[in-house]
């Protein structure tokens, strides 16, 4: 049961889907199939099963996974999207969400009146929406649209909108998912120090994130999923080890699916050694080679490829950006530039302070195994991640 501390209790919850899978049949068959039962098997899948925890009152939750670990599913069923196959969630308190570009905004009516309508859908009355209404639009930064119906902002813009709405409300508990990727690196930063403050208000954060570095600044606590199940909970850097070292090194990032409806796309993103050999393992006298490929089927804005390199626990080390100007880019790693240690990269398409399109997160882990540096040699340590270039002299 509930207690006084008890935000959100969750018990014995699974999600399953069917998976429906038709016979081949003949042109006959399937001319006549309105006649006739047509054949087909279907299988269950489990994107959540036997899922239990709880969450306190005031508990800043970093739920972390790879792609497909039952995330998005976890915090859907939490806002009350869809429905659990079975288990049951007891939630005291407001809950406030932000999961996908689309949901919970009516697209007819404008930025001010959707303001209202999710005050109202939060059980707010109208004048306590409009004691915070400035300081929402403020905080969004699209004052001069504010009176445009929603269906014509960009999906930055409807983002920034969203979330400054969920903040402000105050609702006892806020849920915020990886969607924030797609507003700009300042605008993130704005949103993460919104939501310290939402937590050290004292109020329930929720926060599902790729991004493990914003996880560890801003989380407690945290839960790692894997295959619908949970593997770990507990302190955050605790679950944010255990998430690495269960991650596995991979020198080819392919999307299961190249997305249809955007300009551009990633089709892979491949790892090379100096002699053009597939590789995830280097030394720090080797040359790393990156090979981003994409399908591109617009040309009319200025589309850039960022790339953000991060060491083993997901702290971000330095990054590069390059106009995507053909099909293929490639990117070198001069030798002598990485230390020792374990890294990944995040990398996405963007119209710069713009919006970002598409995004491939925690990809391409590699290692650099040895220390073959000239301090190394000399018996003396690295520190950090970068051996830079640079040189002593006497003088100027």
């Amino acid at each position: 049961m509930i207690t006084s501390k008890n935000a959100i209790t969750i018990s014995n919850l699974s999600k399953s889907y069917l998976i429906g899978k038709k016979k081949d049949s003949s042109l006959r068959q399937t001319l006549t199939g309105i006649l006739k039962k047509k054949e087909s098997s279907t299988e269950s899948f489990f994107a959540l099963e036997n899922v239990s925890f709880e969450i306190n009152e005031g508990d800043v939750i970093g739920i972390i996974g790879k792609n497909g670990a039952g995330k998005s599913t976890l915090l859907k069923i939490l806002s009350k999207i869809t429905q659990p196959t079975k288990g049951r969630i007891e939630i005291n308190g407001r809950v406030a969400s932000l999961l996908e570009v689309g949901t919970g905004f009516h697209p007819e009516l404008t930025g001010r009146e959707n303001i209202y309508l999710n005050g109202t859908l939060l059980g707010m009355s109208r004048k306590e929406v409009s004691d915070k209404l400035d300081e929402i639009i403020e905080f969004s930064g699209v004052k001069k649209f504010i009176d445009t119906p929603v269906k014509h902002y960009s999906s930055g813009m409807y983002v920034r909108l969203a979330f400054s709405v969920a903040a402000h409300l105050e609702p006892e508990i806020l849920i915020i998912d990886e969607v924030l990727a797609v507003g700009d690196a300042e605008f993130q930063k704005k949103c993460l120090g919104k939501m310290k403050d939402v937590a050290g208000e004292g109020r329930t954060v929720i926060f599902v994130s790729h991004d493990l570095a914003a996880v560890r600044k801003l989380c407690t606590k945290g839960i790692l999923l894997e295959h619908g199940k949970i593997v770990k909970q507990g302190e955050i850097s605790e679950v944010i080890q255990a998430y690495i070292k269960s991650g596995k090194l991979s020198y080819q990032y392919k999307p299961e699916i190249v997305k249809p409806d955007i300009p551009v796309a990633f089709k892979a993103i491949e790892l090379f050694n100096g002699d053009g050999e597939n590789s995830n393992e280097f030394t720090c006298k080797d040359e790393i080679i990156l090979k981003f490929s994409f399908e591109i089927r617009k040309e009319n804005h200025p589309y850039s490829l960022f790339v953000i390199f991060k060491d083993k626990y997901g702290t971000p080390i330095f990054s590069v950006e390059r106009v995507i100007d053909n099909e293929v880019l490639v990117l070198k790693l001069e030798k002598m530039f990485l230390t020792r240690g374990q890294y990944d990269l995040t990398t996405f398409i963007h119209i710069p302070k713009v919006e970002q399109i598409d995004i491939a997160n925690d990809i391409c882990g590699f290692s650099i195994y040895d220390a073959t540096s000239p301090l190394a040699i000399h018996g003396s340590y690295e520190y950090g991640n970068v051996f830079g270039n640079y040189k002593w002299q006497n003088n100027i």
